[in-house]
């Protein structure tokens, strides 16, 4: 599987572009702000029906202009290609088909057309709060078990339930024990499903990410993961009922799968405290590479790969270890940005890979001519 063929109107600054891709690699150049990075965000949407980095549909119209339009034209196999067309106007809703078939819930496109993106805005898994690594972990699971999908969207809303009736609860100072219970029976149903899932999904992954975090940084430094959470040593209705007081004087829920969180060690320390720079860089590519080999198995093809910005990321020696890496058969199409036109040929001559290159400029893309031509498939 590979994207072939992108076509964006009025998507963020680009007013509009119709590009053929390779289907192995495949470069955006340009100055900073000039729009490398939109053009990613344009693909990721084709898997994700949303941004990367702006969950706000409309924000995501270029300015003045009445929608934006994305669509991607798939080549699944040299003989069948699917069509993706997401298109947003102002002040209405979003519309998502699959060869001019409209979904009636975006969750069901999620996973058909796998994606692993690689962004600065990574180092927010290290730095910042759990929410955070929680979705990463429901992200890489989404995209290959609908079931857990499913249930890790009714457990979102059952909570927002339950938070809303404790604060009604304490607003109007009433308790209705059988109120609540209704949303517990659900709540704790659907934690005890999601709760093995992560624990089984975490088991399998983090062996491969230990096994790239070597492989990148060519180091010998102990990497570990570990799944923290209340539902260890507890049934998730035994943590509600002994919760219920303060869960009311806090006015929302305190336990549960939505509290989960990923410690993240290196040497046996947080790597968030203890890890050097290029340490954290590298731990964060990992866990990008170990989540496309999870995918890739699991999905029996490979994912689109996504590396925005990675000379910001890593040294030379590490990037060209990276590009390298994503080359090889293991990997399939891959789009990668950059600043500099000849640092990045400089690397594809390296790794000798079919490749297309796109100068950008101010939200205008055009294709560099001297490049080998894209091959059929993958």
């Amino acid at each position: 599987m590979f994207l072939k063929n992108l076509q964006l109107h009025n998507f963020k600054n680009i007013a509009q572009a119709d590009m053929d891709f390779s289907a192995r690699v495949n470069c955006f150049i340009g100055d900073n702000a000039a729009g490398k990075t939109n053009l990613l965000d344009a693909i990721y949407y084709l898997s994700f029906c949303k941004s990367y980095f702006n969950a706000i549909d409309s924000q995501n119209i270029r300015h003045e202009a009445p929608y934006f339009s994305i669509t991607g034209k798939y080549d699944l196999n040299s003989h069948t290609t699917d069509t993706i067309q997401c298109v947003q106007k102002r002040n209405q809703k979003k519309s998502f088909k699959l060869n001019k078939k409209e979904y009636d819930r975006l969750s069901d496109h999620i996973g058909l057309y796998p994606l692993v993106m690689i962004s600065p805005y990574d180092r927010d898994l290290i730095n910042e709060g759990s929410d955070v690594r929680r979705r990463f972990i429901d992200t890489i699971i989404s995209q290959f078990d609908k079931v857990y999908l499913d249930d890790l969207i009714s457990y979102n809303k059952v909570l927002a339930q339950r938070n809303a009736l404790l604060k009604n609860f304490a607003e109007s100072r009433t308790f209705h024990a059988a109120s609540l219970q209704i949303w517990d029976e659900q709540l704790a149903q659907l934690g005890m499903k999601i709760y093995p899932l992560r624990r089984r999904f975490l088991e399998a992954y983090t062996p491969v990410f230990e096994r790239y975090f070597q492989l990148i940084s060519g180091g010998a430094e102990r990497v570990e993961i570990h799944y923290e959470t209340q539902l260890k040593t507890s049934l998730m209705a035994e943590l509600l009922a002994e919760s219920l007081q303060r869960d009311r004087a806090s006015r929302f829920t305190n336990v549960g799968i939505h509290k989960d969180d990923l410690i993240l060690n290196i040497q046996g320390y947080p790597v968030k405290k203890f890890g050097s720079q290029g340490q954290q860089k590298s731990f964060i590519v990992a866990l990008r590479l170990a989540q496309y080999e999870y995918i890739r198995e699991l999905k029996g093809y490979k994912p689109i790969m996504l590396l925005d910005d990675i000379f910001d990321k890593l040294d030379d020696k590490r990037v060209e270890q990276l590009i390298q890496l994503t080359s090889e058969n293991n990997f399939g199409q891959v789009f990668i940005t950059d600043t500099q036109r000849e640092r990045i040929e400089h690397l594809l001559e390296k790794v000798n890979a079919d490749h297309r290159i796109y100068h950008i400029r101010q939200g205008v893309p055009a294709e560099v001519k001297n490049h080998t031509k894209p091959a059929d498939h993958v």
